[in-house]
Formats: structure tokens, C-alpha cells, sequence
């Protein structure tokens, strides 16, 4: 049965590619800022080909603009909001944590309140493995205490994830909170390190890396991610969880340099940069919960995701 999804941030990189998904059999409304976090007409570039769907509705709103997004949810009948609308970033929330509570808290709250007063019984939220903090036990399992996040972004997240527990104990909205871990794939950020990378490796640029190369990301790529929201959808055993998302394999940042200079075909000039504030030495998700909840099963390699990823990039970049 057709089903109709509010999907917030749903022109970002995460958001576009699940309507893409979703639109195949459902209504899909996008509720987007288009801000200038980093390029609008990027957005803009990823929700263009649905824009003439009659299964396709776009707002231009801010998650923070109470008002506005209710007219949403006056205009339409949801059954399911996956939220994944965020102010996004560990270095950039250092610098305008105000910026990043109000839109990550404050635009939270929002959306659950309005799915409490519309009685929509399904919500999922976009989270992420930041929460964690400064651990070195890994991997990461979701039982573990989150209380010394070590960014404002971090916190926000945190913060939402109680939030969200709040409310479906309280209103019985069924809430399923995912944990991501580093996300890539075509159509990924720009300020994200492997687009990041990508970009100035092939143009001969200098690559700024940020201590001595070996910290550790679990990087994850777009289609298993998908793969974990939409069998989260479904899910309804449990009124709340938390879940990792993770392709669970440790990729040392030298060696993601290195599988890059390859696909690429060029080699990185380097400038070496301390530490930041905020950064961590390693993220690494226990995924067991999400096999077992969600029949969660990451297919995608680095070595395969970023011969992928750069394949897009040249199509995007050189065509």
C-alpha cells in the first residue's frame, strides 16, 4: 500500500538518494532549508529530476519554523517522518554551537511535537556515531554510556536521541534513532573527506591532513545505509531504539589516501595539520543489533565503494 514519507533534509546527500527509493512506490514531500552550509544549487541538483512527480512535494522551510513546518502536516496526511534534516559537521559546531543547538534541538522538538499532535506513529532519526565521544573501547555497541560528547554537534545529537525517547514513551510514536557512521557514496557533501580529498588530489592541491594519518573511520557506504533506514520502517517490536549503521571495518586515513591516489590516479600532496578539537581517534559500530533488528547485512568495501564514489565524481566534475 502506497505510503506517504516526510523526509527531512530530503535534498542533502542521505535525504535525495531515499527519495530516490522511496518515490518508486510511495509519496515522498521533502522538507528542506537549502542553506549555505555548502552549496545550495548542489541541492537543488539532487531533487530536480522529481520536481514534475505528482508523487513528489517540495518545502522550502527551516525545520526551526514552527508555523511553517505545520502547514505541512496540515496540507498533507504522513505516515512515517524520517528526519534527517540537521545542522551537520563536528569542526564547523565548534564555532557556532548556538547555530547548532537551535537548529538540532530546537527543530527536533519540532518535528516531534508535530507528529504527536498529527498522530503519526512512526519516526526515524538520522544520529550519528559522533555520540560516542573520545572512546578507544571499540566498537562502539549502543549500550554503552554517551555522556562526554566532545562537540557541540555530538551533543545535539545525543540530546535528540533522549528527546526522542521522551516522546515515545510519552505519545507511543514508534522511534527508531540510526546511528551513522561516516556516510560516502555518490553525491556525498563536498566537505566531507573523501569528496574533500577527491577534489583537491585531482586538482593538484595540497590535501590537509589533520595529525599523523592514523586515526580510524568506519566508512559506510550510501546503499547499506539506505538499506538500514528502509528496513527500519518497518520495524515495530520494539516502541524505541537505537541503532548503529556501520559497515563495521576500521579504514586508516592513510590507507583511504592511498585506495584515493589510486582511483584517481594522481598522488596527494600532503600538509600535515595537528589534531583538531572535536576529532576522534577512531569510530567503529558494532553492527549485531542491526543484523538482528533489522535484518542490517553492509555489502560495500571501501576498496569497492570508492572505486563507486569516483566514478560518480568524474561524471559529476569531468562530463
Amino acid at each position: 500500500m502506497q505510503k506517504t514519507f516526510l523526509i527531512t533534509g530530503g535534498a542533502g546527500f542521505i535525504g535525495s538518494h531515499l527519495a530516490d527509493m522511496l518515490i518508486k512506490d510511495n509519496k515522498v514531500i521533502c522538507l528542506d532549508d537549502f542553506n549555505d552550509f555548502y552549496s545550495p544549487d548542489i541541492k537543488r541538483n539532487n531533487v530536480k529530476k522529481h520536481l514534475n512527480n505528482s508523487n513528489y512535494k517540495l518545502y522550502e522551510y527551516d525545520i526551526v519554523d514552527y508555523e511553517n513546518i505545520k502547514k505541512i502536516f496540515e496540507e498533507n496526511k504522513i505516515d512515517c517522518i524520517i528526519h534527517l534534516a540537521a545542522r551537520a559537521g563536528i569542526r564547523p559546531s565548534l564555532t557556532d554551537p548556538i547555530l547548532y543547538t537551535k537548529t538540532n534541538i530546537v527543530g527536533t522538538i519540532n518535528l516531534l511535537d508535530l507528529a504527536k499532535d498529527y498522530k503519526i506513529n512512526k519516526f526515524i532519526m538520522g544520529s550519528s556515531s559522533s555520540v560516542y565521544g573520545e572512546r578507544t573501547d571499540d566498537p562502539f555497541n549502543e549500550e554503552m554510556i554517551i555522556n562526554k560528547p566532545i562537540s557541540p554537534y555530538a551533543a545535539t545529537k545525543a540530546s535528540n536521541e533522549q528527546m526522542c525517547y521522551t516522546y515515545s514513551r510519552l505519545y507511543g510514536i514508534n522511534i527508531v534513532c540510526l546511528r551513522f557512521f561516516t556516510v560516502y557514496g555518490p553525491r556525498q557533501r563536498p566537505d566531507l573527506a573523501i569528496h574533500k580529498f577527491a577534489r583537491l588530489i585531482d586538482g593538484g592541491k595540497p590535501i590537509p591532513v589533520f595529525g599523523d594519518g592514523t586515526t580510524k573511520r568506519d566508512y559506510t557506504f550510501i546503499d547499506d545505509i539506505l538499506a538500514g533506514i528502509i528496513n527500519s520502517i518497518e520495524y515495530n517490536k520494539t516502541p524505541y531504539e537505537i541503532i548503529n549503521l556501520g559497515e563495521s571495518q576500521t579504514v586508516e586515513l592513510n590507507y583511504l589516501i592511498e585506495l584515493l591516489e589510486k582511483e584517481i590516479g594522481k598522488k596527494a600532496i600532503i600538509e600535515r595539520k595537528p589534531l583538531q578539537p572535536g576529532d576522534v581517534p577512531i569510530t567503529y559500530a558494532d553492527i549485531s543489533k542491526a543484523r538482528n533488528l533489522l535484518n542490517y547485512n553492509p555489502e560495500t568495501k571501501i576498496e569497492k565503494g570508492l572505486k563507486l564514489f569516483i566514478e560518480w565524481f568524474n561524471a559529476y566534475y569531468h562530463e
